[in-house]
């Protein structure tokens, strides 16, 4: 892709204060030599809530990507398959979204004996998301929602000003999902999280940006759209839905029914045996 084909108001900074107005302005994005989304054209102002819909695979990994990579330290990051490592704690775990702030020295003796405001901070956060109890446990023996609340907890716990999840509610309830965008709204005014929970979308967030056939086909408040114009973003499901049962074998109203003739074929037998001499 050309770089002098994107455009965007403001770039990577410390991530202090406010992020300028991010613009997308008719770029290609993808892999390498394949494009994936073609001729975005997408506004992301200070204080907007924006639901990202559509079917999987259609590319909203690959717009947060280039939204994070464009917004830098401005971006807390939560990702689709959480980025967890399940051997470490926690603890550990949420603690690595500070770890470009401290020295690998720092780093490597919080591995063996954890800062103490980092600690409180941590435990704190974790409370907050119903992990109170799991901070020393092994992510890897904790339940996919424990899981989804931990990974959400690192991105927190980042202090950025905006938000981006790819699905950070998938694995939850819908109470439970409520209540963590809650949370993250409390603390970010900024956010831009992929769903599949179209209610949400609706619900919770101020605009919504939907992806089809490789380009963006819709970018509006989410108070102007029904469920019915998010249905059309999900063509697969629609299909499936519509898909005309396979019919059952006609039956004959003086045939028996299954009951019927076994009924009928034991007490021709049972006859056939008070037959026999």
């Amino acid at each position: 892709m050309d770089d002098g084909q994107r455009q965007v108001t403001g770039g990577r900074d410390n991530g202090h204060g406010d992020f300028p107005t991010l613009i997308l302005d008719g770029v290609d994005l993808g892999h390498a030599d394949h494009r994936v989304l073609h001729d975005v054209h997408l506004r992301l102002a200070p204080g907007e809530r924006v639901a990202l819909l559509g079917e999987s695979g259609v590319g909203k990994s690959t717009l947060l990507a280039e939204l994070r990579r464009r917004l830098g330290r401005h971006a807390a990051w939560c990702p689709q398959y959480h980025g967890l490592v399940p051997q470490l704690s926690v603890y550990h775990n949420v603690y690595m979204g500070r770890l470009e702030r401290h020295s690998a020295l720092v780093n490597l003796w919080n591995l063996v004996r954890p800062l103490r405001q980092a600690w409180e901070d941590v435990a704190s956060l974790c409370a907050e998301l119903g992990l109170e109890g799991a901070i020393r446990r092994p992510v890897g023996r904790l339940s996919g929602g424990q899981r989804q609340r931990v990974a959400i907890a690192r991105a927190l716990y980042q202090r950025r000003q905006v938000f981006l999840g790819d699905e950070p509610v998938a694995s939850v309830d819908p109470h439970q999902a409520m209540a963590l965008l809650d949370r993250i709204d409390a603390q970010h005014a900024t956010t831009v999280m992929a769903l599949h929970q179209r209610e949400l979308a609706l619900s919770h967030f101020d605009r919504v940006w939907g992806l089809a056939d490789g380009r963006v086909v819709l970018d509006a408040p989410s108070q102007d759209l029904s469920l019915d114009d998010l249905d059309a973003l999900y063509p697969s499901a629609s299909r499936t839905a519509s898909s005309p049962a396979a019919p059952s074998p006609a039956r004959d109203d003086n045939s028996d029914s299954p009951a019927e003739a076994s009924a009928r074929h034991a007490s021709h037998q049972a006859g056939e045996e008070q037959a026999r001499p």
